[in-house]
């Protein structure tokens, strides 16, 4: 018996506006079907992974298959004229099954589902044949008539909100879609709905979902899942666990002798990488210098071979009032850590692309709101985001990825030799900074600005 995933992808996306389906538009660097088709390649617990697709772009979807290596999608079938239609198009084609085959549901516009529901989703199998993923309405849900006065209002503590995927036995669904056939229904807004009618003696068990695992349905949404892949807590967690994927990768760190560098050195070393280290003081690569920069990544690619990735955490901060400040300090601030991120982008661009590698930059916290006594600091970290995210669309469809780090306040020279002795237990160590940035080194997400916290 088989585990199926079923990735319905047929919606034409009217509501959104945009001049292709929803799920083909890019989010984060990839297309929202592809984010949302590897979370079922991932999942130990799918076995196959069909697709619905509108007819015209089933090419587009077995080309995506075999660009990203989808070895579990099995079939693309043709979508419906509605969501019924869809689900049921995907029910015909899974005729051959056995009857007990566990089947999950999933709308190809919801990236960002978490493995562990649709774990949930075939353990409960077990003991149901029918399964809803449910949240808690936070709202107060209110019926009205349709001249739009209210009708009744229902106790929230008995409301949810329902979320894909659903699930269900085979025979389950195909015997509710049939009866629902035969009667010529087929106004339902989700598949438990159609067994919840057909079928109403069967009881339609839930699990908890996540506020994460949204629908994109509108511009807003597309933001709002944006910003959700650029937070590490949901996105890289599969990437961190995964730090043995490091071995053999050859890795270039700018400013990479103390602090955060110095961390992020020591474990992509313990995870098999080879490792090349410059910095200013000690190797005299100066990043603020176009050459310097240039000579020493051809000494790497002449000393290890192709560059995998490139780690830039070289920076300088001066704290002190802009009108105190000399006009040298003000020119190795901007030059370090503005000027320094476009010359390593620049100079690296040629080697990352040979090697389909990533980009690694840093900001800081202060990079959202200037911060009095370092101004020049908070806006070069600034531009350094804006950097990021401008190249990631830039070199994606070279297959090149550029991602940035946002720690906050961490445990670094840099920080001592500013603001003194502090507490360490209000700072961030190095080596969780480190644990974050290979992480995201690992992603096949781009554009990502990933903010560490102590709390997370």
């Amino acid at each position: 018996m088989k585990n199926i995933g079923v990735i319905l992808a047929g919606g034409v996306g009217q509501r959104f506006g945009a001049s292709i389906p929803k799920q083909f538009i890019k989010l984060a660097g990839k297309m929202v079907i592809e984010h949302t088709v590897e979370i079922f390649e991932r999942s130990a617990d799918i076995d196959e992974i069909m697709i619905v697709s509108i007819p015209e772009y089933s090419d587009l979807i077995w080309e995506l298959s075999k660009k990203n290596n989808w070895t579990k999608v099995q079939k693309v079938v043709a979508s419906g004229s509605d969501r019924f239609g869809s689900t049921n198009s995907a029910i015909q084609a899974l005729s051959a099954y056995p009857a007990s085959t566990k089947v999950l549901f999933h709308d190809a516009v919801r990236p960002l589902l978490a493995l562990d529901a649709i774990s949930q989703c075939v353990d409960m199998l077990e003991n149901f044949d029918a399964v809803d993923v449910v949240i808690p309405s936070n709202d107060t849900l209110v019926a009205v008539y349709d001249n739009g006065c209210i009708s009744d209002i229902p106790s929230r503590s008995h409301m949810r909100r329902g979320q894909t995927p659903q699930a269900f036995r085979l025979k389950t669904i195909q015997d509710a879609y049939a009866l629902a056939a035969k009667q010529n229904r087929r106004d339902f807004t989700c598949d438990c709905g159609v067994v919840r009618a057909m079928l109403p003696r069967l009881q339609v068990a839930t699990v908890p979902g996540s506020e994460t695992n949204i629908k994109i349905t509108n511009p807003l949404d597309l933001f709002l899942a944006e910003k959700l892949i650029q937070s590490s807590g949901t996105t890289l967690t599969f990437e961190a666990n995964r730090l043995d994927l490091l071995k053999g990768k050859n890795i270039a760190i700018f400013g990479g002798t103390s602090g955060i560098g110095k961390a992020v050195r020591d474990l992509a070393v313990i995870n098999g990488a080879r490792v090349h280290v410059a910095s200013r003081t000690k190797e005299g690569v100066d990043v603020a210098n176009m050459e310097s920069v240039r000579d020493f990544l051809t000494q790497v690619v002449q000393d290890s071979g192709p560059i995998d990735a490139v780690i830039n955490t070289a920076g300088i901060l001066i704290k002190k009032p802009l009108t105190r400040m000399t006009p040298e300090e003000i020119n190795l601030v901007v030059g370090a850590n503005y000027n320094g991120a476009v010359n390593v982008a620049y100079a690296a661009k040629q080697h990352l692309v040979k090697t389909q590698g990533v980009l690694v930059n840093f900001t800081s916290s202060s990079y959202t709101r200037g911060r009095a006594f370092y101004a020049i600091y908070s806006s070069t970290k600034c531009a350094v985001v804006n950097l990021t995210q401008a190249l990631a669309e830039e070199w994606v469809d070279e297959g090149v990825r550029v991602q940035c780090i946002n720690p906050e306040r961490t445990q670094t020279p840099m920080r001592t030799t500013n603001f003194g002795a502090e507490d360490p237990d209000t700072l961030l160590r190095p080596e969780v900074v480190a644990q974050s940035t290979l992480a995201a080194l690992l992603s096949q997400h781009t554009g990502l600005i990933v903010d560490v916290r102590r709390n997370a």
